[in-house]
């Protein structure tokens, strides 16, 4: 890689540390989750399975969701998820349905910068909730690194809980090593829960268009807790 290009890409890194840092966010909770990113293949079709696992001082919490989705056209992705969550009694059980729909905007490499919108719209399980969420989806890359930004806005409303927005950004930072094996930085950040760490992901390409994704994710947080640690997983399969 070059001065230049080098040059350029801590240049958006900073940029965006600088937008992140610098706003006013006003999410509650933990945000760390998957970083997407802005793009949908035609005719793509797959099955995903995440994990979310939080150690803190309150105890450790778990999540899991799994879904189903596929493109209606050649650059919209719709995706259906159901949410289970392990309650304080350590049963496992449904907690919220979602459904997503990704937009992606400008063709990979078409602009300077590539771009895409996230709609999701989820419901909790035997509670009045609902959450309507409007994301921007930003990826840059530059040779082997790559950038991805998200930002979302998030509207709760519903009879169970007081009608509030919220922000959430993340930013990832990959480097392309080999296509099975990615190593990235991760921020994640939100009113109430700052965290950074290490991730790696992957993708093994079959024939077609048949692929194979995974990510793993370790996350620290720095909100001073004396133990604040998310451990994200993620499988995809598309076809």
């Amino acid at each position: 890689m070059n001065c230049r290009v080098l040059t350029g890409l801590l240049r958006i890194i900073s940029i965006s540390l600088a937008i992140i840092f610098s706003h006013v966010v006003v999410a509650d909770g933990v945000v760390v989750d998957k970083v997407y990113h802005p793009y949908v293949l035609p005719n793509e079709r797959e099955f995903e399975w995440r994990m979310l696992s939080h150690q803190n001082d309150a105890g450790n919490s778990l999540g899991q969701r799994i879904a189903y989705g596929q493109s209606i056209t050649e650059n919209i992705m719709v995706e259906v998820y159901l949410v289970g969550e392990r309650d304080s009694n350590d049963d496992f059980g449904l907690s919220a349905y979602e459904i997503e729909t990704r937009w992606m905007i400008t063709e990979q490499g078409e602009y300077w910068a590539d771009w895409g919108m996230l709609f999701e719209v989820e419901k909790e399980h035997k509670r009045d909730i609902w959450e309507f969420t409007t994301g921007l989806l930003f990826e840059k890359e530059y040779g082997r690194n790559s950038l991805a930004l998200n930002a979302f806005l998030i509207y709760e409303t519903g009879s169970d809980i007081q009608n509030e927005f919220e922000t959430e950004l993340r930013l990832q930072y990959r480097y392309r090593w080999m296509p099975q094996v990615q190593p990235a930085i991760e921020i994640y950040v939100g009113e109430d829960y700052t965290g950074i760490g290490p991730a790696f992901m992957g993708i093994q390409r079959f024939n077609g268009q048949k692929q194979l994704k995974w990510e793993m994710g370790f996350i620290t947080g720095l909100n001073g807790d004396n133990k604040d640690h998310i451990l994200r997983l993620a499988i995809e399969y598309e076809f």
